[in-house]
């Protein structure tokens, strides 16, 4: 039985879902402005930065899909990730978009490590990852038994929390913007002083006014709900199959140990024609 069709209206999506975030993300003064709110200060870009960008450093391995992927004027990169689930993975799968990254930065035969720019992956999540209450978690490496010592390296990896509690250490903006980011309303960008906020406001009206934005929203919804179709009556014969194989096996050992089909169906209460032909298959017909 099919599931229930549901759709949120494109009207009533907030920034933390994926396709509104991409959307509006594909206009270079808002890319400008997320970045620069994050980092507390202008961060120009060189040119629009790209939006579901795959990356795969060969057909054999695995690829990504990033969210938004640019390069500051300063030629530094950032890969800004919106992760509305909650998985287990998150950690290990920043380090594996580090090095896709990087991958993709140095030219085969390049041997000076040193043309490797300096990049900043971020996550931006509705639930706290790690747990301590903070709005943001910036990791870098460092030297364990003299912690001030850094490795400088160039890699950075943000993750920042639209439900953090702990205000020490965040501008005032960023707190309004994490917050804006779940409760992408009217009011809530009302509510901020911050002239950025209110440019980026303004993107995400344009965006749930377009009508092609609209079409488009549907085609990936509808795509989307026939992939989860798909995937659950997939899912649904494969499972069907693991209970027959099991149940199979289960009257074949019954059958080794009674060597009769008749005592078998009796025990298992089962068919003893259904037996018998398990019995044919498995060559465990006993005189």
């Amino acid at each position: 039985m099919k599931q229930e069709r549901k759709i949120i209206p494109l009207k009533d999506l907030n920034l933390t879902d994926r396709f509104l975030f991409d959307t509006v993300m594909e206009d270079l003064q808002t890319q400008q402005d997320i970045l620069s709110i994050i980092f507390g200060k202008e961060i120009p870009l060189l040119e629009k930065g790209e939006t579901e960008k795959e990356l795969r450093i060969s057909p054999l391995l695995h690829s990504i899909r990033m969210d938004m992927f640019t390069m500051s004027e300063d030629q530094v990169i950032y890969n800004t990730e919106m992760q509305k689930k909650r998985k287990n993975d998150l950690a290990k799968r920043s380090r594996f978009y580090q090095f896709l990254i990087d991958s993709a930065l140095l030219a085969p035969g390049v041997p000076d490590y040193n043309l490797l720019r300096s990049s900043f992956i971020i996550m931006i999540m509705p639930f706290d990852l790690f747990g301590f209450g903070r709005y943001q978690y910036t990791f870098y490496n460092v030297y364990k038994e003299e912690p001030e010592c850094t490795l400088d390296d160039g890699a950075v990896r943000i993750f920042l929390n639209t439900r953090g509690t702990r205000p020490e250490g965040i501008s005032k903006e960023l707190i309004d913007f994490l917050h804006y980011l779940e409760n992408t309303t009217d009011l809530a960008a009302q509510e901020s002083s911050s002239d950025r906020i209110q440019r980026i406001h303004r993107q995400v009206c344009k965006a749930k006014r377009s009508e092609e934005v609209g079409i488009k929203y549907m085609q990936a919804w509808e795509e989307l709900y026939y992939e989860r179709e798909e995937g659950r009556e997939e899912g649904l014969k494969e499972g069907l199959k693991e209970a027959r194989k099991e149940r199979e096996q289960l009257i074949t050992n019954a059958l080794r140990t009674t060597k009769s089909v008749t005592q078998t169906a009796a025990i298992l209460q089962l068919d003893e024609e259904e037996v018998k032909k398990i019995a044919e298959k498995a060559g465990l017909l006993f005189p």
